[in-house]
């Protein structure tokens, strides 16, 4: 997989993005709460798109909120959805894109089968979370949609999503595991420091 192709494809689709989004507001607020997102926490949303659940972290009132795109039209279209100080969205690859500071959830929805390298990911999240901060992978539909979802227009982009076992195997060197699950409905393997 290669990443300008990553950017190239969501800069194409950003603005028909939120149009064909699909949302479940009871699948996103399970993710949100064993995610840990709750007031006064500091929320790192990577591969945030065009910001789809920056509304659901302030109406659960976070502190702050990052989001990082490697799509500049997708950070674009983020960073103009909600003037609110408490949002903040840079572009870049959040694999090298200078971070200067620590959160406590660090959340990566609907996006973790476009980083190319797992492990170097969680291992690169795992270091921007604060002391007893929680990283969360989760998607809002079963693995096997998922799958089915990438086998498409994004097979250029994307790589088969892992098992939530292998997943958490991923995680373990560098995180505690509490949450694994993969239904007819979601996706969400979340730990923390």
């Amino acid at each position: 997989m290669n990443k300008s192709e990553v950017i190239a494809f969501f800069d194409c689709r950003a603005p028909e993005w939120d149009r064909h989004m699909v949302r479940d507001d009871g699948k996103i607020a399970f993710i949100l709460d064993t995610a840990g997102i709750r007031p006064s926490v500091t929320v790192l949303d990577v591969a945030c798109g065009t910001g789809v659940l920056f509304g659901d972290y302030l109406a659960r009132s976070a502190a702050r909120v990052t989001g990082v795109d490697i799509s500049p039209a997708m950070a674009h279209i983020a960073a103009t959805k909600l003037h609110d100080p408490r949002i903040e969205v840079l572009c870049g690859d959040i694999e090298t894109i200078e971070i200067p500071r620590r959160y406590d959830c660090c959340v990566v929805y609907n996006a973790f089968p476009h980083f190319p390298d797992p492990q170097r990911l969680i291992t690169r999240l795992a270091e921007l979370l604060a002391p007893g901060g929680r990283l969360t992978v989760a998607h809002g539909m079963s693995l096997e949609a998922l799958r089915r979802h990438h086998a498409g227009a994004a097979q250029q982009v994307s790589r088969p999503m892992l098992q939530p076992e292998e997943l958490a195997a991923l995680m373990r060197p560098v995180l505690t595991v509490d949450t694994m699950i993969s239904d007819e409905e979601k996706y969400v393997v979340s730990a923390h420091l």
